[in-house]
């Protein structure tokens, strides 16, 4: 696939500016490609995570925080494993989409992704970790339509789950919860 880019869409402090917030060093990438190889999703991705790399080592910032690869990665870190200059990649793409909703520039054909990381993200602002009822909650009141449809199944699969032992009503309370929202409280 040939993807153009012209030089007015190139930002030169790009590389730098994610490195200033991951510590990640994609220059270290020589596009060896076994990143993509061993990625479980790469088939359903616009562009491969070695691509995103060098979208990111060449300024190509609209490219990077547009695309659906950032938000279709499991962060199971398979890429980061194999990279072997370390380039942690899956931490890449956390940062990439942090960087994609900050500038409200999130692939509009991953909008049940992104709702999905920002519900779950203020499950853990809120609690310390996941609380999957009230995660799933927000979630749904985000996207009525399609909360709607799946309404019945969700209530079989979610008293199954709570007969089983296996799904709370209510958040698992923890220690340290002030240190977690002190935490998100630094990071904006």
């Amino acid at each position: 696939m040939k993807i153009k880019i012209t030089t007015k869409e190139l930002t030169s402090d790009f590389a730098k500016e994610v490195k200033e917030r991951s510590g990640i060093d994609v220059k270290k990438c020589y596009q060896c490609g076994k990143c993509t190889a061993g990625c479980p999703v790469a088939y359903e991705m616009d562009y491969m995570p070695n691509q995103i790399i060098r979208f990111v080592q060449i300024g190509a910032r609209k490219q990077a925080l547009t695309s659906r690869t950032i938000w279709l990665c499991a962060s199971c870190i398979t890429c980061t494993t194999r990279c072997p200059k370390e380039v942690k990649i899956a931490e890449l793409m956390d940062v990439l989409r942090e960087m994609a909703l900050e500038e409200g520039v999130a692939n509009p054909m991953e909008k049940d992704i992104t709702t999905f990381h920002e519900a779950f993200l203020n499950s853990v602002k809120k609690h310390g970790r996941i609380s999957e009822c009230g995660m799933i909650m927000e979630y749904k009141r985000k996207r009525p339509k399609a909360a709607l449809k799946s309404a019945l199944q969700d209530l079989s699969d979610g008293s199954h789950l709570m007969l089983k032992g296996k799904l709370s009503l209510a958040p698992h309370s923890i220690k340290g919860k002030d240190s977690i929202k002190r935490i998100f409280e630094k990071l904006g």
